[in-house]
């Protein structure tokens, strides 16, 4: 049997779900093919969405017309704004979700998308078209009446799957997560899969080095699964969630289902004696692991053995859903043998009886070469191949999603025959994640984090919509409705600030909030923006006193609240604002000068060894994409540029 499709997505996780329906709502024909319909946007490791950095990119998800955000929406049971005591740049919304209920949300978007068809099965082999072709594509960094060629000897034509079916499209979006090879680890025991009782997925990896795109391994783990009922919550401490405006979507519900808390508690010596006893059973100390995992996210073991001297580490119990008693221990990531695990956490006063449903275990997988791809996530090597996620060496549900919503895009954009979408370092932190993929490889599962942006003030949570929505328009993916909502939210904000801008108050007005505050009384008239620009000072202490800020700021017709944080964060921060988009625009200039295909990097001897090495490897597009090499001095730079000018 021979299907035909414009995209093929192979693999139903984080990236495989945002890819299916932005390439289908595009306008491209579309199949998502799943080896589980059951699963599909399984959380395979803690039940939440979000944290440090990984919530902006899911707020930029949102305001690019993807779905991350609006499904965790729907199916949060608690819900925090990280950061709160640090500036705004780097407050980062995270939900904790009710697993299945998010799986079966994400299932309902998916069934109800047009354009798109699901195909349960498991993907064996690429078909590629071998014979040389060659394309002329429009790109987004064009001039008007420029032509950009891209030449391949191989092209994808699209899959077969273990069962005999034969998909083909004109481009194929590899998202298989860590499936592909998947071993699985608990102890000395090794057990093949993708997923706790899950089949791996053998045969695809080979088909596609076949074609000269270079793989390796990495290593992931998840913690224990514990039973509620077991558990002495007296001797934890509660964390609360938050019940204030926030979310991830500005056109999404609002706490839908029964917020819950979670719990903490800490290890102890006697747990840490107990897991080190076990420790020449430990995969990672017995040689049986040999890939590298998650700096970031390091196994209990992996702690014990970094950190010696410490007596303790933080553990927090998170709730798997509203009607399920199983919940996750975050902090316990393992794959120790599992009387180890369940010994070690009978020694926690809170877990002395305590049951599980599963150890937690250690899984190693094939992952692909980043820097052999495009911006668009597009392979240099074979044309219409798009690979996201797991498979480019990240780690989280968030940048997977962010790179699927990318790829899904160029997908179904190079079927059209139309520009490319890429995202720029000072667009986006998806911008950031897939420029450091390309340009840096990975040599360890990467995360992101608010310290890998350079423009942080300009990415924060609260402004997405502001610089995305307009191209997710553009692109067709923004509905109208979302659309509409933007632009009355900016319209609002905008409205806040010039009022700020224009209205001052006197001394009388305000001098006892002020010298209540620490900060200097008026001695005359002041605008309200200069007021708001002290630290002391915000809209929430001073509405009491200014009856006309209380109108301005509630003057607003949905989400009041949400639109005068966006007023007052743009009030207090301008300057630094200001300041930083002069910076982008700076670099944005090198970002303009184009090398690729300027060079033969071998032959000019006044480059380092190293800096032709990585050059000749990568290729980058532009002297902004060869500066962020690693190994690539500013007198490399230099150097290009003298040439350029020659």
């Amino acid at each position: 049997m021979i299907l035909h499709y414009d995209v093929i997505v192979v693999g139903g996780g984080h990236a495989g779900c945002e890819a299916a329906a932005a390439a289908a709502r595009i306008g491209a024909k579309t199949c998502l093919v799943t080896m589980d319909m059951n699963k599909i946007a399984q959380m395979s490791c803690n039940p939440a969405v979000g944290g440090i950095a990984k919530g902006q990119i899911v707020r930029e998800i949102d305001a690019l017309g993807g779905q991350m955000g609006l499904v965790t929406d729907a199916t949060a049971i608690q819900f925090r704004m990280l950061n709160r005591s640090k500036g705004p740049a780097v407050w980062s919304p995270r939900a904790q979700c009710d697993r299945e209920k998010f799986i079966w949300k994400w299932r309902s978007v998916l069934d109800n998308t047009d354009n798109l068809d699901i195909w349960q099965d498991q993907v064996v082999e690429l078909i590629v078209d071998e014979q040389e072709a060659t394309t002329v594509l429009p790109h987004s960094d064009m001039q008007p009446g420029d032509a950009r060629t891209t030449s391949h000897e191989r092209h994808v034509a699209g899959v077969r799957t273990i069962w005999g079916a034969e998909l083909r499209a004109k481009s194929v979006v590899i998202t298989a997560g860590t499936f592909l090879n998947g071993l699985m680890h608990i102890g000395r025991k090794q057990v093949p899969g993708g997923r706790i009782a899950e089949p791996a997925a053998l045969f695809l990896t080979e088909s596609i080095t076949r074609h000269g795109i270079r793989t390796d391994r990495m290593k992931t783990g998840t913690p224990v699964r514990i039973d509620r009922r077991s558990v002495d919550f007296s001797l934890m401490e509660e964390q609360p969630g938050e019940n204030d405006y926030h979310q991830f979507s500005f056109c999404g519900p609002h706490r839908v289902l029964p917020q819950l808390p979670c719990w903490t508690c800490n290890t102890n010596a006697e747990v840490h004696k107990m897991l080190l006893s076990g420790l020449d059973d430990s995969p990672l100390y017995n040689g049986q692991i040999k890939s590298i995992g998650p700096r970031y996210c390091p196994s209990i073991e992996t702690k014990l053995v970094t950190f010696p001297d410490r007596n303790q580490h933080p553990l927090f119990l998170e709730p798997e859903g509203t009607d399920t008693n199983e919940m996750y221990l975050n902090g316990f990531s393992s794959s120790m043998p599992m009387e180890v695990q369940i010994e070690a956490l009978k020694l926690i006063p809170a877990l002395r009886n305590v049951r599980v449903y599963r150890p937690g275990y250690a899984i190693e997988y094939d992952f692909f070469d980043p820097t052999q791809l495009l911006h668009t996530l597009e392979s240099k090597l074979v044309g219409g191949l798009f690979l996201a996620g797991q498979v480019n060496g990240t780690t989280g549900y968030e940048e997977a999603a962010g790179q699927g919503l990318v790829a899904g895009i160029n997908a179904a954009l190079l079927c059209a025959g139309k520009s490319t979408f890429t995202l720029q370092r000072d667009e986006a932190y998806i911008g950031v994640l897939i420029d450091d993929l390309v340009t840096k490889g990975v040599d360890e599962p990467y995360r992101m984090f608010t310290s890998r942006a350079e423009y942080r003030i300009l990415l924060r949570q609260d402004d997405a919509d502001t610089r995305l929505t307009q191209r997710s328009y553009d692109l067709g993916l923004a509905t109208r409705e979302r659309y509409d909502w933007w632009q009355e939210k900016q319209q609002n904000i905008d409205r806040i600030i010039d009022f700020c801008k224009k209205t001052a108050v006197k001394p009388a007005q305000v001098n006892s909030l002020l010298e209540a505050a620490g900060t200097a009384p008026l001695h005359g008239s002041t605008r309200i923006a200069d007021l708001v620009a002290r630290p002391q000072v915000n809209f929430q202490n001073l509405k009491p006193l200014l009856p006309q800020l209380c109108a301005a700021l509630d003057d607003s017709p949905n989400r009041n609240e949400e639109i005068a944080e966006g007023a007052e964060i743009n009030l207090k921060y301008e300057g630094y604002i200001s300041r930083e988009r002069v910076f982008a625009e700076k670099m944005r200039r090198l970002e303009n000068i184009k090398i690729k295909g300027k060079f033969n990097y071998k032959e000019i001897n006044d480059l380092s060894t190293e800096c032709r090495q990585k050059l000749e490897r990568i290729q980058p597009d532009t002297l902004a994409q060869a500066s962020r090499i690693p190994g690539v001095s500013p007198s490399d730079i230099n150097v290009l540029l003298v040439l350029l000018r020659k």
